[in-house]
Order: C-alpha cells, then structure tokens, then sequence
C-alpha cells in the first residue's frame, strides 16, 4: 500500500493508511464495537495485520468499558482478542506506573490471554500478548546455542509463538524488549539477542531491523561520540542492506510500517547516507512514529531535522 505524498502535516495516529482501521478507531471511542469486530474477523490468516490492528483498537478501548460489553453482549473469537490485548495494556500501563493493583491486572490479563488462545488456537496474537508481559516477572528460560551471552529469558513462550507463525514482527519486538536494560537486561544482551534474532530472518524481512531498534534503545548520550556510532561499518552496512533488500517490498504490504521505517530513515540519516534515507521518507509518505525519534529530543523536531537533512520539506516551512 503506497503512504501517498506529504502534504506539508505529519499524521501520528498509529492506523496510518489503513483507513479500514482509523475509521474502525473512530467507532471505538465512541463506543462501537461491530465494525471492530469485522475489522479484525477479516484479518484470520494474516497474523502482521491481526496484531496491528488489535494493537492499535486495543490502544483506543483501554480507557472505557468497550470490550467487556462486547465480550459479554457477542462473544467470540475477535472480543476475546481485543479482551486480551486491553488487559494487558493496563496491565503494563499499571506497573510501569506503579499502581498497587498492577498484581490483579496481570492475573486478569493472563486469564484473557488464555481465553483468546482458546478461541482460536492457531492464532499467535494471544500469545504475542502474553510475551509482552514476560518483561514484568524476567522469566530465565535458559538460551538456545549461538549466543555469545547467552542471556536467559523467556524464550519457551518466544518458541511457542514461533511455532504458530515464525517471522511474527511483533513477537520478535515484544521478546527482544525482554533484554532492554531498563527492564532488567543489558547492553551486552540486548545487542547479542538482537544480531542472533536479525541474522536468522530472511534478507527482505523487517526483523533485519532489530540491531538497530537495540542500538537505539542502548543510546547513551553521556558517551564519547554517542552520535557517530551510526557512522560504523557494520552499522552503516546493515542500514544499507535493509534499505536493499527490504524497503522495494513495502509498497506490497496492505498497510505502511511507520516505525520499522523510522528506524531505518533514522539509521540512514545518522550514518549520513541522506540519499537512501530520502527514499525511506518517500516510503513513510506523511505518517509519523514518536520512536525512535522520542529517544533523541522532541519526535516532530527530531523528525523535521531528519528530513531537512535529507533536503525534503517539513511542516511550516
């Protein structure tokens, strides 16, 4: 699906082009839940498509009472889904935040992940859900051969949702989250876990991403030449081959990755190769992501320098 040509305006909203999903998004604030439902019955068998938008309808059901009217009004597979997915979303938001009830949300979020699995058991998604929990309790499952650290994690539950689909996008995000140091993990792992992860998928898949999604999360600008990292070789050759290899196929994908191509505008920009950086841009049309701009100051400057670099327009100017 083609992003179409800035306009002069970044859109943030997380549906970007999926306009089937930001209408659905409309319904749900406001309380409707039918459209959800076909939205996502339409997305069985397309696992990419099932996770983003369950991700993105959860993110606007979190705050009301919608997914437990639905559950209780037409239960299914799809409510069970989207049941799940809220769950754990204020599971997280509640321990991140600290929330004295962080212990009942997760046993309730569990119990809505099992339940979605039930209903459609050859459906990662439920899974996925649940994986992105693991960061909470550091599950020490030992590591398969082909680590140098050899960090523990959750990697049972990682291999059961590989059983179901083994390139999910989302799985891989969610478990390499698992290493980051701020939930408990470190540079070292972080950085072994991604190259093992990245090496393993095909040459034209987005999981080839992944070292640079953990270089960015283990940015520390107190370091001596924090920026000119991106200008390595081996980080400047692995943006390169991704802009390669990957970005021709995601014209055919039914909606734009945003933030997979953030990340690869941004690694492109900061090795300072700006002419594949300006066709990562084209790619990403008008839609914006707060990662990984977020990291370095305030996303809309930091995406508005970006572009500037690349001698592309940027809103107001």
């Amino acid at each position: 699906m083609a992003a179409g040509l800035f306009e002069g305006q970044y859109v943030w909203h997380p549906a970007a082009d999926d306009r089937l999903l930001a209408s659905v998004s409309v319904d749900v604030r406001a309380g409707r839940y039918l459209s959800a439902r076909d939205a996502l019955a339409e997305t069985r068998g397309d696992f990419g498509l099932r996770a983003h938008r369950s991700l993105v309808l959860a993110s606007e059901a979190a705050d009301s009472d919608l997914v437990e009217r639905w559950l209780a009004e037409e239960p299914g597979p799809e409510a069970a889904l989207l049941w799940a997915r809220v769950a754990v979303l204020r599971a997280l938001r509640a321990a991140d935040a600290r929330d004295p009830r962080t212990e009942a949300l997760e046993r309730i979020a569990l119990a809505a992940c099992d339940r979605a699995a039930t209903a459609d058991p050859a459906d990662p998604t439920p899974w996925v859900a649940k994986l992105a929990m693991a960061r909470l309790h550091r599950l020490r499952d030992q590591a398969p051969r082909g680590l140098l650290t050899a960090p523990p994690g959750p990697w049972r539950l990682f291999a059961h949702v590989l059983s179901l689909d083994p390139w999910h996008r989302e799985a891989h995000h969610r478990f390499l989250a698992c290493f980051f140091p701020r939930y408990g993990g470190s540079v070292t792992a972080a950085w072994d876990v991604a190259a093992f992860l990245g090496q393993r998928a095909p040459t034209d898949s987005p999981l080839r991403l992944l070292p640079l999604v953990a270089l960015v999360e283990c940015y520390d600008p107190t370091q001596l030449l924090a920026d000119r990292v991106w200008e390595q070789p081996q980080w400047r050759s692995t943006a390169l081959a991704i802009q390669e290899n990957w970005l021709p196929v995601v014209a055919e994908y039914r909606f734009t990755p945003v933030l997979d191509l953030a990340y690869l505008a941004h690694a492109l920009v900061m090795a300072r190769r700006e002419e594949e950086a300006r066709a990562v841009f084209a790619a990403m049309g008008p839609y914006a992501s707060r990662m990984p701009w977020s990291v370095f100051g305030d996303p809309a400057e930091q995406l508005s320098r970006a572009r500037r670099a690349c001698g592309l327009p940027v809103p107001g100017a």
